[in-house]
């Protein structure tokens, strides 16, 4: 038979479904545009792979590690329909384009598509920066091959993030605990953020004092503030002249205490006070550069509360809109068409004195700086405005683009202009003990008299340490030297020095680009995966490291240094671009970073020469002389070394312990606090006596989800087991002992009412009886009650209802819960409970926000969107700005998909033949 005739269209391939409807419309009928849905193949977990491999030098992870580290790729079980879809489209078609992203990953999704989909017709690699119908045509004249040095660069990545995780996350599942994992760029990201903890821990305050008061020019003139700049002609000390240790380290300043500040204020309430110097300087201020990766997700954490993933998520969708350009980029550059938008629209909106005589060139690019991209920027050659898209987008993808637009205008306006003015003023304190004293106060302020890119636009800032005031817009009244000022309010204040602020994700992607570790890209996957593991918890913005992070650190640290330096990770990165540039082989980095060269040992050396590891010790760290933090199976608690009486028993109790709260940060367990927590311990165990009928001890412990009892059944003594029945094989020979099974303990929770301390053994034993049932129903179905997450309820089959009660468990009669059964199931029938916490209108949706109780715990909503309270978040800590910030994250996940499935015919049962 002839071959099918060829439809004559092209066959274009992207990743993502939205991407491809947005592309369509610009190709053309010529054209069928099919989304991949992001990478086909990856490699395979090793207990995926076949029989015959298992046992080769691609077994452990996949990769051949002795033949230049080839990867085993297999397509994923869920692409294979995709696959073939692909590939029975490209029967009918006479050209292939791969329009997957630009970057390595898009070139490496495009490279394994050629390679499975095996094409007989011409291939071209397509890129675009936008999707935009100039754009998309633009690519069309611009085609090229696939770029193997990129796809030689991810690929080299992906493997060397398998080699990390796979020799070095079994050490940690052995020493520390099971399911935790180690990760090239993730491992380095979690110890920055326990190292900013360890400097919290470690930081003391020093205490100074400082003086303010407000001046005039004389009645009904406005008056200004100043601060305490000088006594005597020394300069007085500020919190920028201690050091971490509370230690004062500049020289020839005036530490001031309580006292000294106290005595000075009270001798200047009458002082004449006189200006000694005006300084005024000219104040010009510039743009910043439009956004790349990292300043849009630090922007976008700072004045839109997103987290990074949030914010990737939603450029995410702008991008495959054809709203804004592509999100993954290191380059703050504006292509000459984008420039001749921006300043367009400037000089339309605010006037053409508003944009400078000549175009600004932005070329700066972050250590870590990949492949050449634009900056993020409003698409098309000319921009459209927040008001013309408002009513297209979502909330957050409104505000999402009215920053990137109003960033990247700005960076085209001219310098905010303007002037900064220093007034010193001073007089003579008059002495109240000892000598007179000189003292001399500092006021500046900065008056803008052209805002220029102001206008449109204002960089964020992160929290910094020091105790300087804000100069921005403050106007000092126009004085001269010699001035007479009237003063009033002359006040003592005191300061203590604060520690280093904890990273925000904001801040902590900040300086990850600055150290040059890992990709703008990957920073939100990263700070998501460091916070799912466990490492990591959210204390309102901050990023608080858990106890277990710690010890994972601490672990790699001593037997891995290289491997979470700071430097080390740079490096690597450095080494990725030099792959992706052509001027390095992948295969040959790899061989050396595995089985090192010379004198530098590869990773396959140093894990197999570790030694001994002290698992208790790399979970242990000291408090104080007696009592050591430690990281246990269920979480931390505190040890003593020291024996301590029980106030209630009189017992001497060796090595007493103590649960952490889950909330309390690792800077805040102090020496006093240990101590706090010794004290009121409820006991850990307490033995209530022996069961009657079965003669087990039955003890009441406190455990990680709450207070319960239990019995401890003990082991078979060897009489018991000699004395087992002997089974016989049919030959008649006796067959060996079964391995005796152990009884499963009885346990049963505590009430809310009960104690460890104070529960009976006639009280524990009722609780270890549970469920109790009551009797059957006229059908003859049992029905019982017992205790369950959402309070105690009577259970008959799969009908289950709630009774009022704890104590109502052992007290409730058959009649009454058959009297509960005849009455219909009431659901949503209870009266309304007032919402746990109200924190006002959400800036997004306007509705008001409140926490209410929910079925499967506390959950905050706006009526319009629901988010659970994540377990890290008590109530108490929980903010308004992370209640915001958490609604906006579900909104940017979109709402939950759910799969319908068609409903087969039942299959027919096969009738077997003899």
């Amino acid at each position: 038979m002839p071959s099918k005739a060829k439809t004559g269209k092209k066959l274009v391939i992207v990743e993502s479904p939205a991407k491809s409807k947005t592309i369509a419309k610009y190709l053309g009928e010529g054209f069928i545009v099919e989304a991949s849905i992001g990478h086909i193949r990856d490699l395979p977990q090793p207990s995926e792979l076949p029989a015959e491999l298992k046992k080769t030098s691609v077994g452990k992870f996949a990769v051949d590690v002795e033949n230049d580290f080839k990867p085993y790729y297999v397509v994923s079980a869920d692409k294979k329909k995709k696959v073939a879809e692909l590939k029975a489209q490209l029967k009918d078609a006479d050209a292939l384009y791969l329009a997957t992203d630009g970057d390595r990953e898009g070139e490496a999704i495009a490279w394994h598509l050629l390679e499975v989909l095996k094409p007989k017709v011409p291939v071209y690699r397509m890129t675009f920066g936008e999707i935009t119908k100039e754009a998309i045509h633009r690519a069309m004249d611009n085609l090229r091959d696939v770029d193997q040095d990129l796809v030689d660069a991810q690929e080299t990545r992906r493997v060397l993030d398998r080699l990390y995780g796979y020799e070095i996350s079994p050490v940690l599942w052995r020493k520390v605990a099971r399911g935790l994992s180690a990760g090239r760029v993730q491992s380095v990201v979690t110890r920055m953020v326990v190292d900013r903890e360890r400097e919290r821990m470690a930081f003391k305050a020093a205490s100074y004092w400082d003086l303010t008061g407000q001046f005039g020019t004389g009645a009904g003139s406005a008056s200004f503030k100043a601060k305490l700049a000088a006594v005597d002609g020394a300069k007085v000390a500020s919190g920028r002249d201690f050091n971490d240790n509370g230690e004062l380290t500049a020289r020839n300043v005036v530490h001031l205490n309580e006292e000294l500040a106290t005595s000075l204020a009270a001798g200047l309430q009458d002082a004449d006070f006189r200006v000694r110097s005006v300084d005024t300087k000219p104040y010009t201020r510039r743009p910043a550069a439009p956004f790349t990766t990292s300043t849009l997700q630090q922007e976008a954490g700072r004045k839109l509360r997103f987290s990074s993933k949030s914010t990737m998520q939603v450029a995410q969708r702008l991008y495959e809109n054809g709203y804004i350009t592509y999100m993954r980029t290191d380059s703050s550059a504006l292509s000459n068409e984008a420039v001749t938008a921006a300043r367009r629209q400037a000089s339309e909106l605010y006037g053409p004195e508003y944009i400078p005589a000549s175009p600004r060139v932005y070329s700066g690019k972050a250590a870590n700086a990949q492949e050449a991209h634009e900056a993020i920027r409003p698409a098309g050659d000319s921009f459209r405005t927040p008001a013309q898209v408002a009513k297209q987008l979502s909330g957050d993808e409104f505000r999402l683009y009215e920053l990137i637009w109003k960033r990247t205008v700005a960076s085209q306006m001219a310098d905010a202009k303007g002037s900064t003015a220093t007034i010193r003023l001073g007089a003579v304190a008059a002495a109240t003990t000892g000598a007179s004293r000189d003292a001399e106060f500092s006021a500046s302020g900065t008056v803008i008299t052209f805002p220029g890119f102001l206008a449109a636009y204002e960089e964020g800032k992160d929290e910094s340490r020091g105790d300087e005031d804000s100069e921005e817009a403050r106007r000092l009244p126009n004085v001269a030297k010699d001035d007479a000022l009237t003063a009033s309010e002359i006040v003592a204040v005191g300061h203590e020095t604060s520690p280093p602020p904890r990273f925000t994700e904001a801040s902590l992607t900040a300086e990850l680009e600055k150290k040059g570790i890992g990709r703008p890209s990957t920073y939100a996957s990263t700070i998501s995966t460091i916070q799912d593991r466990g490492y990591v918890r959210k204390q309102g913005s901050a990023l608080v490291p858990s106890w277990i992070a710690f010890s994972v650190v601490r672990l790699l640290e001593q037997h891995f240094h290289d491997y979470v330096d700071y430097e080390f990770t740079a490096d690597m990165e450095a080494d990725l671009d030099k792959i992706a540039n052509g001027e390095a082989a992948g295969a040959t980095w790899l061989k050396h970073f595995y089985f090192g060269e010379d004198a530098d040992p590869g990773l396959l050396s140093i894990v197999n020469n570790l030694g001994e590891i002290d698992a208790r010790e790399i979970n242990s760290i000291p408090i104080t002389d007696e009592i050591t933090l430690r990281v246990g199976k269920f979480g931390p608690y505190l040890e003593s070394s020291a024996a301590t009486v029980d106030p209630k028993t009189g017992e001497v109790v060796e090595n007493s312990r103590a649960n952490v709260p889950e909330d309390l940060a690792p800077d805040e367990l102090t020496a006093a606090k240990a101590v706090e927590l010794m004290e009121t311990a409820a006991p850990e165990e307490r033995v209530l006596g022996k069961d009657p009928h079965t003669g087990h001890t039955v003890v009441a412990k406190n455990g990680r989800y709450g207070a319960y009892v239990t019995e401890i059944i003990p082991e078979m003594t060897e009489e018991q087991l000699a004395n087992q029945p002997v089974e016989y094989y049919k030959n008649g020979k006796p067959k060996p002992p079964k391995k005796p099974v152990k009884a499963k303990p009885r346990t049963g929770s505590l009430f809310a009412s009960m104690g460890v301390d104070t529960i009976t053994l006639d009280e524990a034993l009722q609780l270890m009886s549970l469920p109790r049932v009551l009797g059957q129903d006229a059908e003859g179905n049992p029905i019982t009650v017992q205790n369950g997450r959402f309070g105690p309820y009577l259970k008959k089959g799969t009908d289950s209802r709630s009774i009022g009660s704890e104590e109502e468990i052992f007290t409730i009669t058959l009649e009454q819960a058959l009297e509960i059964y005849s009455q219909p199931k009431q659901r949503g029938a209870r009266a309304a409970v007032p919402p746990l916490a109200e924190f006002g209108p959400d800036p997004v949706s306007e509705k008001n926000i409140v926490v209410k109780e929910g079925r499967f715990g506390p959950y905050i909503t706006d009526g319009v969107t629901n988010i659970t309270v994540p377990r890290t978040t008590s109530l108490e800590e929980l903010t308004r700005e992370r209640a915001v910030e958490l609604l906006a994250e579900k909104r940017a996940k979109g709402p939950v998909k759910r799969t319908t499935t068609a409903r087969k015919a039942p299959a027919r049962k096969a009738v077997a033949k003899k």
